[in-house]
């Protein structure tokens, strides 16, 4: 398995709530859930904690039970970040700091994945893609903004800000509820709701490429429309990740008016794996510390 990624908070941003790690077959790309100006969490952390110390947690569940359900092993690591807030916040509050999670863990002739909210995972299986997608959010929004719309509370005159804070306010009351989106926060449960599965690394249905993206990279595809899946595995693979945030970056520096709706600038982050079909299967793991995945793959 070849890794190389690039990570970049937006711009502004002093920051980056996102995440990219690696603990030897183990890779992982993490979203922490923006703040909005004036909301509370009843937490002393922020995002950008949060993301770091649930990499790491789960970097030491993988190294306790490297052949767990990779649900079984967030699901501890949700947990044990709960035990690193130490007491001080308030974690039934419903903007407790949260987080989307991809994972990917390859296994020799297998890959093993998890999706959790909306950081995708694009696979490369040679005649088709793949998107392992996780809708939840996107569609309670959908539904909270029909809501926000027709609210006879708001009133028709009602601003911007005070729809917008009424969103907010109904998308945390969703916040890992059946009817709702499931996140990475303070309940491990949200781990058994997320999307999971295997794939051949052998076979003619084998994986060649796979991308692991926070939503802000995704949005080359999903928002800007410059090329289809197929096209961001294969600028991914020539011209690398980091150029992949390049590109979002000229398309949301537009005057807005062609991307107008939701945020102008995002987080973003790209991880893209390659797998060769005679490659060895793994050796023993190693007892390295969790590592962060710096633009050329390697450690930093």
């Amino acid at each position: 398995m070849r890794v190389r990624s690039a990570s970049a908070p937006a711009p502004g941003n002093p920051e980056n709530e996102d995440h990219v790690f690696r603990y030897g077959d183990l890779i992982g790309v993490l979203d922490g859930a923006t703040v909005p100006e004036g909301f509370d969490t009843g937490c002393v952390h922020g995002p950008a904690w949060y993301v770091r110390q649930l990499a790491a947690r789960i970097g030491m569940a993988a190294a306790e039970r490297p052949a767990a359900a990779l649900t079984g092993n967030l699901a501890a690591a949700i947990l044990a970040v709960r035990a690193d807030h130490g007491g001080r916040c308030d974690l039934d509050h419903p903007g407790t700091p949260s987080a989307t999670v991809c994972l990917l863990r390859y296994g020799g002739d297998h890959l093993d994945y998890l999706v959790l909210c909306d950081s995708p995972l694009v696979l490369d299986l040679g005649e088709r893609i793949e998107v392992i997608s996780d809708d939840r959010l996107a569609a309670a929004m959908a539904d909270l903004r029909r809501q926000v719309d027709s609210d006879a509370e708001l009133g028709a005159e009602a601003d911007r800000a005070t729809r917008f804070r009424r969103a907010v306010t109904l998308q945390r009351a969703r916040m890992n509820q059946t009817h709702g989106y499931w996140v990475a926060a303070a309940n491990p449960d949200a781990a058994l709701h997320a999307l999971t599965g295997s794939c051949p690394l052998t076979g003619p249905d084998r994986v060649r490429r796979a991308a692991l993206l926070t939503d802000g990279a995704a949005r080359a595809v999903e928002r800007f429309g410059l090329f289809d899946w197929r096209g961001l595995l294969d600028l991914l693979g020539s011209a690398g990740p980091g150029e992949l945030i390049r590109r979002v970056r000229l398309a949301e520096a537009d005057d807005g008016r062609r991307w107008a709706g939701g945020k102008r600038h995002d987080d973003a982050t790209a991880v893209l794996c390659e797998f060769d079909e005679s490659a060895a299967p793994p050796g023993p793991s190693a007892s390295a510390a969790v590592a962060g995945v710096g633009p050329d793959g390697g450690g930093r």
